[in-house]
Parts: structure tokens; C-alpha cells; sequence
């Protein structure tokens, strides 16, 4: 399976998130909630992640998962702790660390970044800021299939 991810592009240069992961200064994303949501148990090493900005329609990057931890439950302390002991790859702001501050939470580190010849991206209503999908022709304009959410449920 190959996934694509929505970063976050919020006004402050802070919060930039794609930026971050093409200069290095990423190698770790997080996606919480208060019950196990896709991506968690999900994702896993090998696989490919490809990259594009919330509110753009361009596919722009590449990588390829170097390791996952998946949490469930976790008390208050455990949350910080793991969020804390990450954040030299992770890289968040205070903004970010508040909004990931959840008592599920799957961590995904990837290696080997690349800049790609940007793709149309052929947003379907009601998708979420991760997909599972079998390849990225399935969502590129052209080539695209009507999304299935069978490979996001549980």
C-alpha cells in the first residue's frame, strides 16, 4: 500500500510542515486521536508515503517508512513523554504538540525524502488528511478511481 499525507502549510513559517520534512528538519510525523484512526496499525516500514500541502492540488514529495510506533491509551504523562522524546524528529511547534496531545497516537519516521514532478491530486469529497491507497495513480487526475474507504476501516 502507498499513503498520501496532508501537511499543514498554517501561515506561520513555524508551522510549515512539508518545508520542514525537504529541508531535514522532519523525519516524523504524528496523527492522534482519542481512538485508534487511520493510520494507526496501518502503516509500516517499507511502505511509501507521498506529500502534498492542505489546500494545494499538487502531490510534491516521497518517502519511504522507516518505522512506526503505534500507542493506545495512553495516560497524560505517557502522551508528553512520547511526543517529548520524539521532537527531535518530529519538530513541533507549541501549536502542534497541543494538537497531537491525544490518547491514541501513531508516529511514522521516513528516510530517503525526494522532491517529485508535482501530480494533480483529484480530491474526492469527505477525505481525510491520510488515504490508504493501493497506488498513487488512484488519486491523480486522469487516472484517478472513485476512493474506496475499505482500506481505511478498522
Amino acid at each position: 500500500m502507498v499513503h498520501l499525507v496532508y501537511c499543514d502549510n498554517a501561515g506561520k513559517k513555524g508551522e510549515k510542515v512539508l518545508d520542514k520534512i525537504l529541508t531535514g528538519k522532519k523525519s516524523m510525523i504524528v496523527r492522534g486521536a482519542a481512538g485508534r484512526k487511520i493510520p494507526h496499525s496501518r502503516v509500516f516500514a517499507g511502505e511509501r508515503l507521498y506529500f502534498m500541502e492542505k489546500g494545494t492540488a499538487s502531490i510534491t514529495a516521497t518517502a519511504i517508512v522507516k518505522n512506526v510506533q503505534n500507542h493506545v491509551k495512553l495516560t497524560e504523562e505517557e502522551i508528553t513523554h512520547i511526543l517529548e522524546i520524539n521532537q527531535p524528529k518530529l519538530n513541533l511547534s507549541d501549536k502542534q504538540k497541543t494538537r497531537w496531545h491525544k490518547k491514541c497516537l501513531c508516529l511514522v519516521e521516513f528516510e530517503n525524502v525526494e522532491q517529485i514532478t508535482p501530480l494533480a491530486f483529484d480530491h474526492q469529497g469527505n477525505m481525510d488528511d491520510w488515504l490508504i491507497i493501493e497506488k498513487i495513480e488512484d488519486v491523480v487526475v486522469g487516472s484517478s478511481i472513485p476512493y474506496n474507504y475499505e482500506k481505511s476501516r478498522f
